[in-house]
C-alpha cells in the first residue's frame, strides 16, 4: 500500500500577488537555465538538460582545459605555441570565422591565446591550444568529453575545440552553466579576463561580444555563441549584493534579441528567484513512518544531506513538502536504510525528490510478538 504520511505547507508571510502574476520565467529561447552560483541550484530550466548545438559557448570548456593544463604545470602562460597551417586555414583570417588573426607559422603566447579565445572568440586560438595540449584537435576534443564525464556533465559531447557545427558536438544548457560555475569558483585568478572589453592582437582591435558588460551592473562574464544551427546564445554571470547567478540561453533569432534577453533574464535571475534552505543534513522530519513487526510502532525519518530548492519568489508561498513511503515498513530496520522520499512541489517547478533514511534501528519482534501482531493484523483486516 502506498502511504502518504503528511503534506506540510511551508508558508512565509508575503503580500498578496495579483491573480495574473507568473510564478516562473517565460522566454523565447529554445533552451534556458538560471543557476544559483553558490549552491549550484537550478532556479529555472527550459529544456535545460537537453543536448543542443552550443556554438562558441563550448569554448568555455577549451578554456577550462587550458587552465587545468597551466595549473598542472604542463603549460605556462609564457609558453609560445606554434600556429599551424591547419589552425590558420580553419580558424584564422582565411576562414572567415571568428578569429584572433594569428599569422600562419608564427608563435603566440598562451596568455595571449587565452584572451584570443575569451575576448575575441578566436577559432584559430582554440585550435592552437588544442594541438598543443592534445596533439591534434580531434584528440583534444576526446579529452574534453572525457573531462566532462569526470565533472559529471552527462549531456556534453565535444567534436572540436571551437564549437564549429558538428552533429557530434552537443552540450546542454545545464552543463554549460556547470562549466561556468567551475571557471568562476576554481579559477578566480583568470576570471577577470572574461570581463575585459577589448583585446588588440597583431594590430587588430576586437571587442568582447558579451552584451551584458557595461550595460548590466555586476555582470562580469562569460561567453556568447552563434551559428545558423544554434541561433544566438549566451552564458552570462553577474553578482549583486553578495548573490551571483549564472544564466544560459540559446536559440534567439538575432543579436539584438540576444542582448535584450540577456538583460531581462539576468534581472529576473537576481530579482525574482531565490534559494530556500529546507533541511540541514542530520535533521529529522516532523512525521515518522509506521513499522510492521518491529519492537517500535514507528521510526523517525532523517535527511542525510542539506536540502535546498530554488524557485520563483512568488511560488514560495505555495510550496508543499510531502513524505511518501511504501508502508508500513517491515522490521528489521537498520539506521541509514532509505525507506521514504521527501517530495518538494511548487508552481513552475518540477517536483523534486530527496531520500529519507531511518534515524534509528528498529529490531524485529520476537516470535510471540510477531504471532500477536499477525493476529491483530488479521482481526483488523
Amino acid at each position: 500500500m502506498r502511504s502518504l504520511l503528511a503534506i506540510l505547507l511551508l508558508a512565509i508571510p508575503v503580500a498578496a500577488a495579483p491573480a495574473v502574476a507568473q510564478n516562473t520565467y517565460e522566454t523565447d529561447a529554445s533552451h534556458a537555465v538560471i543557476m544559483d552560483f553558490e549552491t549550484g541550484t537550478i532556479l529555472f530550466s527550459k529544456n535545460g538538460d537537453e543536448p543542443m548545438p552550443p556554438a562558441s559557448m563550448s569554448k568555455m570548456m577549451t578554456v577550462l582545459m587550458t587552465l587545468e593544463a597551466i595549473e598542472s604545470g604542463s603549460l605556462s602562460l609564457d609558453d609560445e605555441l606554434p600556429v599551424s597551417e591547419e589552425a590558420w586555414r580553419r580558424g584564422g583570417a582565411a576562414s572567415g570565422s571568428s578569429t584572433m588573426f594569428l599569422d600562419v607559422n608564427s608563435r603566440a603566447r598562451v596568455e595571449d591565446l587565452l584572451r584570443g579565445v575569451i575576448i575575441q572568440s578566436g577559432n584559430d586560438a582554440c585550435i592552437v591550444l588544442a594541438e598543443a595540449i592534445g596533439g591534434s584537435e580531434a584528440a583534444f576534443a576526446d579529452m574534453m568529453t572525457q573531462r566532462a564525464r569526470e565533472l559529471g556533465l552527462e549531456n556534453a559531447h565535444f567534436a572540436n575545440a571551437t564549437g564549429w557545427p558538428d552533429p557530434g558536438h552537443m552540450v546542454s544548457a545545464e552543463d554549460l552553466a556547470r562549466i561556468a560555475q567551475i571557471l568562476i569558483r576554481d579559477h578566480p585568478d583568470f576570471y577577470g579576463i572574461w570581463a575585459e572589453r577589448e583585446f588588440t592582437y597583431n594590430g587588430i582591435r576586437q571587442y568582447n561580444r558579451n552584451p551584458l558588460l557595461g550595460v548590466f551592473s555586476g555582470a562580469d562574464g562569460l561567453k556568447t555563441g552563434h551559428t545558423e544551427d544554434s541561433g544566438y546564445g549566451l552564458v552570462g554571470s553577474a553578482e549583486r549584493d553578495g548573490e551571483r547567478r549564472i544564466i544560459v540561453f540559446n536559440g534567439m533569432d538575432s543579436n539584438a534579441a540576444r542582448a535584450a534577453e540577456a538583460e531581462r533574464m539576468m534581472r529576473a535571475a537576481l530579482t525574482d528567484y531565490g534559494v530556500y534552505d529546507l533541511f540541514a543534513a542530520g535533521d529529522t522530519v516532523e512525521h515518522e513512518a509506521e513499522v510492521f513487526m518491529g519492537t517500535a510502532s514507528t521510526v523517525a525519518l532523517r535527511v542525510d544531506e542539506d536540502i535546498a530548492v530554488g524557485l520563483h519568489r512568488r511560488a514560495r508561498r505555495d510550496m508543499t513538502v510531502s513524505v511518501n513511503y511504501d508502508g508500513p515498513v517491515s522490521a528489521p530496520i537498520v539506521e541509514g536504510d532509505v525507506i521514504a522520499t521527501l517530495t518538494v512541489e511548487a508552481p513552475g517547478m518540477e517536483p523534486q525528490d530527496f531520500p529519507l533514511v531511518a534515524a534509528n534501528d528498529v529490531p524485529r519482534k520476537g516470535l510471540m510478538g510477531r504471532i500477536g501482531a499477525a493476529l491483530v493484523h488479521m482481526i483488523r483486516g
